[in-house]
C-alpha cells in the first residue's frame, strides 16, 4: 500500500490544498482524489509540480507500507 503525505507538507509549507492545486495546475478533484489515497497512479510531471511547489523530495510524499504492518 502506498500512502499519501501531502497534508502533512501542506501544513509544513502553511500552504492551502488551494494554493497547492493552482501552483501544480491540477483541479481541486484530482488532488483531493490523490491526498485521500484513492489515486490509482500520479504522472511524474505531477508529481515534479507537486514536490517543486511544497520544496520536497517524492519521497516525503510518498511511503509504502506492506499489508503486514498493517
Amino acid at each position: 500500500m502506498i500512502k499519501i503525505h501531502i497534508d502533512v507538507l501542506l501544513a509544513k509549507q502553511k500552504m492551502s490544498v488551494t494554493e497547492l492545486s493552482e501552483r501544480v495546475g491540477i483541479t481541486m478533484a484530482n488532488l483531493s482524489i490523490l491526498k485521500n489515497g484513492k489515486a490509482k497512479a500520479i504522472r511524474f510531471s505531477t508529481l515534479e509540480a507537486i514536490c517543486e511547489a511544497l520544496q520536497c523530495q517524492p519521497g516525503d510524499i510518498l511511503e509504502y507500507v506492506s499489508d503486514v504492518d498493517e
